[in-house]
Formats: C-alpha cells, sequence, structure tokens
C-alpha cells in the first residue's frame, strides 16, 4: 500500500485577503505536476473538505501528482466574502500563482466539482493548465460564462442520477463542445457520489495514470 501523502497547511495571499489551502504531496514527489482542486458552492456549505474535493486530492497523488485544494474567499479560514464567481475565479488565479512559484517548472493540473467545476473551467485557458478534470459540472452557470472551450485533455465525471445537476443537460452541453471532452456517465450516481466514492478513485486514477507516466 502506497505511503500516505505529506500534508502541509498553506496561507495564500489572495485578492482580498489570506486564502486557506492545503497541499498534499506523494511519496517521492517529483515536483513535475500539480493540481489545483477547487470545491462547491461557497453559499451551499462548499469547502476544501468536500468528500468529492478529498477524492480528488487522493487520486491525484496516487498518481504522483501533487494536490493543493484551497477554500475560496469567505469559507473556513480564507478572508473575504462571496464573490459572485468572478470573486473566486480571481482567488483560483492566485493560487495558481503560488504553485508556479513554487514550482516553475511543473505543469498545472486544475480540477474541481459542481461550482468548482465551473471556476476551474473558466480559468484552464487562461492559466494554460496541461490538463482539467470536471466532476458533475454545473453547466447552468458553465454555459453562460465558459468563454472558450478548455483545448487540454478534459476529462468530465457524471452520475446520471445527479439530483442537482441534471445528466441530460451535461451530455447536451458536452456534445456542442468543440474540441469535446471526454465524459464518463455513471449509472446510479448522485450528484454528492454517495456510496461511490471508492469507485470515483479508481476511474480517475484509471483515467489519470497515463498523463502521470515520465515522459
Amino acid at each position: 500500500m502506497a505511503k500516505a501523502p505529506s500534508k502541509e497547511a498553506l496561507s495564500i495571499a489572495g485578492p482580498v485577503g489570506q486564502l486557506e489551502a492545503l497541499l498534499e504531496q506523494p511519496e517521492g514527489f517529483d515536483g513535475r505536476r500539480v493540481a489545483v482542486l477547487c470545491h462547491p458552492h461557497p453559499q451551499h456549505q462548499g469547502t476544501m473538505l468536500n468528500k468529492v474535493v478529498h477524492t480528488l486530492a487522493r487520486a491525484m497523488t496516487d498518481i504522483g501528482v501533487a494536490a493543493v485544494r484551497f477554500n475560496f474567499r469567505g469559507v473556513g479560514a480564507s478572508e473575504g466574502e462571496y464573490g459572485d464567481g468572478i470573486g473566486e475565479l480571481a482567488d483560483l488565479e492566485c493560487v495558481a500563482a503560488h504553485v508556479r512559484q513554487r514550482w516553475p517548472d511543473a505543469e498545472l493540473w486544475l480540477a474541481g466539482f459542481s461550482f468548482g467545476a465551473v471556476i476551474s473551467a473558466r480559468a484552464a485557458e487562461q492559466l494554460s493548465a496541461a490538463r482539467l478534470v470536471s466532476i458533475a459540472p454545473a453547466v447552468n452557470i458553465l454555459g453562460r460564462t465558459l468563454v472558450s472551450t478548455p483545448t487540454m485533455p478534459w476529462l468530465i465525471v457524471q452520475g446520471d442520477a445527479d439530483d442537482v445537476v441534471a445528466a441530460d443537460a451535461v451530455i447536451a452541453w458536452v456534445e456542442d463542445l468543440e474540441p469535446r471532452p471526454e465524459l464518463i456517465v455513471l449509472p446510479g450516481v448522485g450528484h454528492f457520489f454517495h456510496g461511490h466514492l471508492v469507485d470515483l478513485r479508481e476511474l480517475l486514477v484509471a483515467r489519470l495514470a497515463d498523463n502521470g507516466q515520465q515522459r
């Protein structure tokens, strides 16, 4: 069994104050890939400790990618207040800048769940992310705010029993994208992946592991 990742609490300077963050590094981390993970909606109890975000972090460290999750402004110990998506995008940009300063040669991966998937997808092109992962993206928001379609390898995972983000809406939205991301729809899975977090972790590891191989 792989050794548990090391953990380091971070405080990152954000646009309106300090942002609370957590860095997890796999054993023997080589500094080549770092993923920044975005949590669900701040006004609906979304935090970086969300179980799906935690699962994203575990999947990343499983394949040798360091994971940085952080609380958007006004959540947990992060300063400020909810920024209607615009502020949260600026928060992500500051966290990404911190990552690039600490690991200047690393690939930046972005990932997010629900609202966090919206923010990370909006930022992906501007931040020149090397990989994008979206879990149950809130397409009712994303469709209005995605200025350009991300062109990096992009994986979307959606449950077909989601009662928050309708699977049919996600499928229809993906079909209109060019280039089209990889979409995996999981049968019988709800929005929060209750009872399916292990399945999600295994799926992510299987789909992302090729990107974790030495080039």
